[in-house]
């Protein structure tokens, strides 16, 4: 009986086998006619062509100048994709031939980048290679700060001025990444005062109303040698309403109009004959409603130093203001120019909302124009300030770097 059970054992075990043998085999016919002696799989065929990437997979401090590209000996390059870190796709040049590529253009500082390619040899094998990557950052870099600052509501005059921090060499480089555009569509040009100052306006002042946005894309534009751009931004204002005050230095008179109407009319003193006031259109670039004016910054010596003018309005670096005046007598206001460049009302000491120079501070923003006129003075300057209305149209948009406008 136990020699039954043993041989029962021994047969089904057996055709177990058999079975186990022939499902792998897969279906029949087995495989085994294809594979070589000893029972091993033949490895897959391998592509002849050999692809070469720089920079290498994992570089950093990469420079942004490069060069990229990619390289295949023994086949053809059929994809390569060279992307930064948010996707954006960075074109390049394939040889005729297929077998390099390169990157066309100068490549984002700080970033990091992945680069795949393909390609194809004679038997249409394919061979891919990946390269992760990142670039240093600029040893030297330069920022334009802008006016008016984002967010900000301005007078009709106010121009876009860009002050740089390091001097401008490649001045079309710059202005090209650089736009001003508005709401509604006006005509706006550039004009480059020196290396340092870009400025926008359009033809005429911005009408009322006026949206407008600054593009700053300077990220990485070499505006001198060794010294990139760090902006990728836009800055926004809109124009309020149209305020100009017309000064007529031999009336003695301040003209206030607002969208066309006029307001007022406000006794002035201006600059003496030996110190006279500006002529042409100023734009108020600052508001105080007290601030000291001592005579040795403007170059003028122990002249003065008055600790607390009031309602000062700022028309030029060089230190023209309309301003609130208490010492001087009240009967030269309508009637005689006796200040140091300066144009005066009256006030009270302190500053007074009631009094001319009150009421016009209250009235007035940054952006708003001041016309002065006379038969004495010499005209100011278009870089003084924010004066650059003292140019006009044709004389503007000769100071595009560009040439385009």
């Amino acid at each position: 009986m136990r020699a039954a059970v043993r041989l029962w054992t021994r047969r089904a075990a057996a055709l177990a086998l058999v079975l186990l043998t022939g499902c792998s085999g897969g279906g029949g016919g087995g495989d085994g006619g294809d594979r070589p002696p000893g029972g091993a799989a033949a490895p897959p065929p391998v592509s002849r062509a050999r692809l070469a990437v720089r920079p290498a997979d994992g570089a950093r401090d990469v420079p942004a100048d490069g060069p990229v590209r990619v390289e295949v000996d023994g086949g053809r390059l059929l994809t390569v994709r060279l992307a930064d870190d948010r996707g954006a796709a960075v074109p390049g040049t394939l040889t005729a031939d297929g077998t390099r590529w390169t990157a066309d253009r100068r490549l984002a500082t700080a970033t990091g980048y992945t680069l795949d390619a393909v390609a194809e040899d004679a038997d249409g094998l394919r061979a891919a290679r990946h390269a992760a990557f990142a670039t240093a950052a600029p040893a030297h870099t330069f920022v334009g700060s802008s006016t008016p600052g984002d967010g900000s509501t301005v007078g009709v005059g106010m121009p876009v001025s860009l002050r740089f921090s390091h001097p401008i060499a490649d001045r079309a480089a710059v202005e090209r990444a650089v736009a001003v555009v508005s709401d509604p569509p006006l005509e706006i040009a550039p004009h480059w005062f020196g290396d340092r100052r870009l400025d926008f306006r359009p033809a005429a002042y911005w009408p009322a109303g006026t949206r407008v946005t600054l593009r700053l894309r300077l990220r990485d534009v070499e505006g001198a040698p060794g010294y990139l751009g760090t902006q990728d931004e836009d800055v926004h204002f809109t124009v309020g309403r149209a305020l100009v005050a017309v000064v007529d230095l031999d009336a003695h008179t301040m003209a206030v109009r607002r969208d066309g109407e006029l307001l007022r009319v406000l006794p002035v003193s201006g600059g003496s004959p030996g110190h006279p006031t500006y002529l042409g259109t100023m734009v108020v670039s600052e508001r105080h409603e007290v601030t000291r004016m001592d005579s040795r910054t403007v170059g003028l010596g122990d002249a003065y130093d008055i600790a607390d003018v009031p309602h000062a309005l700022r028309l030029t670096a060089s230190g023209t203001f309309v301003h609130g005046n208490y010492w001087s007598d009240p009967a030269v206001f309508g009637a005689a120019n006796t200040s140091h460049g300066c144009i005066g009302l009256p006030d009270a000491r302190g500053g007074s909302a009631d009094s001319p120079a009150g009421w016009l501070y209250a009235h007035t923003r940054t952006g708003d124009v001041v016309e002065v006129r006379g038969s004495r003075g010499e005209r100011v300057a278009p870089d003084n300030g924010l004066s650059d209305w003292n140019l006009d149209w044709r004389q503007w948009t000769a100071g595009s770097a560009t040439g385009v406008h």
